[in-house]
């Protein structure tokens, strides 16, 4: 059998980049951190301080952006440039959900994101990939946790470079996050009719990973690995 495509979706702090890396792994699958895609744009956005919705579209249609493998996961480049170590900063964070949910900035990465999925044995992540990158995505999982559950998840990373975040400032961000996700006009995040609800507040990374797995096995006995 061929490989498989894994579309994985949820909301922010659902563990969603960190359990694709692993289940990746597991199956020797490449690993596309769409998450990290719009990230690398909100970041040219601020650093160039691009204005107005045309504006940040024509630029995002312009940049030159391609992703390789690396240590941690997947890197990504902008125009020659890695771009990855200042994707995850709290100004990124606080702007990539209005930057992404942007018409012409999703059509940009749509079709490179596409590209990267035609060719199997492939784990994505995001918020609209099984109900607009890849629809037609092998399996499908919608990821998730309580706000709260999340918030903590976030908030040990965060503070590991930020100490003075508060879990209160957290719990708010993830909320708002939440919000802005689920009411933007453009490929709001929702679980697409035939993914799987995976509420993983009680696993471990590696155990959510494990769990993906059987449901793979389930839906394709012996699959490719």
């Amino acid at each position: 059998m061929r490989k498989l495509s894994i579309a994985i979706d949820g909301p922010a702090g659902a563990g969603k980049s960190s359990v694709s890396k692993i289940l990746a792994g597991r199956l020797h699958y490449a690993y596309l951190d769409t998450g990290a895609m719009y990230r690398a744009v909100t970041y040219e956005v601020l650093t160039r301080k691009v204005e107005g919705e045309e504006s940040i579209i024509s630029m995002t249609e312009k940049l030159d952006m391609e992703v390789q493998p690396g240590e941690a996961g997947m890197e990504v480049f902008v125009d020659g440039k890695n771009v990855t170590p200042f994707i995850r900063t709290p100004e990124v964070s606080s702007k990539v959900s209005a930057v992404s949910a942007i018409g012409g900035v999703r059509k940009a990465m749509v079709v490179i994101q596409r590209k990267q999925a035609e060719k199997g044995g492939i784990v994505l992540d995001g918020r609209d990939i099984g109900t607009t990158v890849l629809p037609k995505a092998d399996v499908k999982i919608f990821l998730t946790a309580s706000v709260h559950t999340r918030a903590l998840r976030r908030f040990k990373e965060i503070t590991e470079v930020h100490p003075e975040m508060t879990m209160e400032e957290v719990e708010k961000e993830i909320s708002r996050r939440d919000y802005l996700d689920s009411h933007r006009e453009i490929s709001p995040l929702r679980k697409a009719e035939d993914a799987i609800l995976l509420d993983n507040g009680d696993l471990t990374l590696e155990g959510t990973a494990e769990a993906i797995i059987s449901i793979c096995e389930k839906k394709f006995p012996g699959f490719d690995r």
